[in-house]
């Protein structure tokens, strides 16, 4: 089994959940008492924030990278950054890691042509939403990225993540927002829903939407299983 390195605390809440998913996923493969070989650098999610605030993202690069080089120092044959904004500076954490970095677009847009989507819908931060790198990235996959078309429907995704799903809130209203705000993407043609921020999960059941629902989360969580459990894993990610 190969060693899974890592960058949480962006939130600690999905964090969590990798932890849990990844174990549970080794434990199905391998039965019994196994669990997975993990090495986790949980960050300050305060300090990455006021970056992102800020439009610091190469100090923010920098921090991540410098928790990938960790990890690889301390044995990690892989790293994942557990949030979807913060691959905004991906390239500088695979450069400074030396390792294979297991990349969340790449991984979700890989579910959704194994399922024949073309136009999904993207829930997650205004940075994911707004700046280029997740569009462009899924574009090269053939896939055509659709936003909430209206600003206070996508300030509300934002809001919701950080003020209430990274703290630990759950609230039904945000819910119901976010199921209206799905349903008006459906009338405009999307044909499925990117849960595209690590959270998002712990609000909506992406098997219980009126699209089809791509859990972000799960999704790279069961990348980084395979790349652990694989004897092939390293020329897979090379």
């Amino acid at each position: 089994m190969r060693r899974i390195g890592l960058i949480g605390g962006m939130s600690w809440e999905s964090t969590a959940t990798y932890y849990t998913m990844i174990n549970r996923a080794v434990r199905r493969s391998r039965g019994g008492l196994a669990s997975a070989d993990i090495l986790l650098h949980s960050l300050n999610f305060s300090k990455v924030v006021e970056l992102q605030k800020a439009d610091r993202w190469d100090e923010a690069g920098a921090l991540l990278g410098a928790a990938g080089a960790g990890l690889t120092r301390a044995g990690a044959d892989c790293v994942l950054i557990c949030t979807n904004t913060m691959h905004l500076v991906a390239d500088e954490v695979a450069r400074l890691a030396r390792v294979p970095l297991i990349h969340i677009v790449d991984e979700t847009a890989a579910a959704l042509k194994a399922d024949g989507r073309r136009r999904p819908l993207l829930l997650a931060t205004r940075y994911t939403m707004e700046h280029g790198f997740y569009a462009e990235r899924m574009a090269a996959h053939g896939l055509d990225v659709v936003v909430p078309e209206a600003e206070d429907d996508r300030a509300a995704v934002h809001s919701i993540i950080f003020g209430e799903l990274c703290q630990g809130e759950i609230r039904e209203a945000s819910r119901r927002r976010y199921l209206a705000i799905i349903e008006a993407a459906r009338q405009r043609g999307v044909d499925s829903v990117i849960l595209g921020c690590t959270e998002i999960s712990l609000l909506i059941d992406p098997d219980k939407l009126c699209l089809p629902g791509y859990d972000s989360t799960a999704i790279h969580a069961e990348a980084a299983v395979r790349f652990a459990l694989s004897d092939h894993a390293m020329d897979k990610a090379a």
